[in-house]
């Protein structure tokens, strides 16, 4: 998929030194949306044990992690992911993302939503994908509501994110109502 010169693409452990660029680039504007992280994965060697890590869910059906590049250049312009896939009758998937702040505002994690959605439904024939985010991320949650995703409910504490337990809203999206894939 592109879209106005962003790539979506599957990562590949050839990213590492870009994503650590990247995530190094946007490490102070992520910091409020973010776990806190250690200085370790701000380094290639960091993103390369982080992309084996996902390389390996990805082979056991669990994580689906991508990257946007500038198609120009091929410099990352954030991630985006579907984890915690589950079958059975479940049938779901966890979305998340970050955008480079140069890019934010211009409709690439919505695109990168609908995408994600487009591949949970049609290659992996789940049923739903959730998402949460802060109760403050109205940014994020505009992005979930362009994709088609509707608030459920609050979760209190849900994740530790800058230093803290915070309270998420969360979301989905029903893709279909056939019966669990086989």
């Amino acid at each position: 998929m592109i879209i106005d010169g962003v790539e979506m693409r599957g990562v590949a452990p050839d990213d590492a030194a870009a994503l650590a660029e990247a995530f190094a680039r946007n490490r102070a504007n992520m910091a409020p949306t973010e776990p806190v992280r250690p200085d370790s994965f701000y380094t290639e060697a960091g993103q390369r044990e982080r992309i084996a890590q996902q390389m390996e869910s990805r082979e056991a059906g669990r994580l689906l992690p991508f990257v946007f590049v500038d198609a120009a250049n091929g410099t990352p312009l954030g991630t985006i992911n579907l984890g915690n896939i589950q079958r059975g009758p479940l049938s779901s998937g966890g979305l998340g993302y970050w955008v480079d702040e140069s890019c934010r505002g211009k409709g690439l994690a919505t695109a990168g939503a609908e995408e994600v959605c487009r591949i949970a439904r049609d290659e992996l024939r789940l049923h739903r994908v959730e998402a949460g985010t802060l109760v403050d991320n109205l940014a994020s949650q505009r992005v979930l509501a362009k994709a088609g995703f509707e608030s459920y409910g609050l979760a209190p504490r849900y994740l530790h994110i800058n230093g803290a337990w915070r309270d998420h809203c969360l979301f989905q999206r029903i893709l279909h109502d056939d019966p669990p894939a086989a």
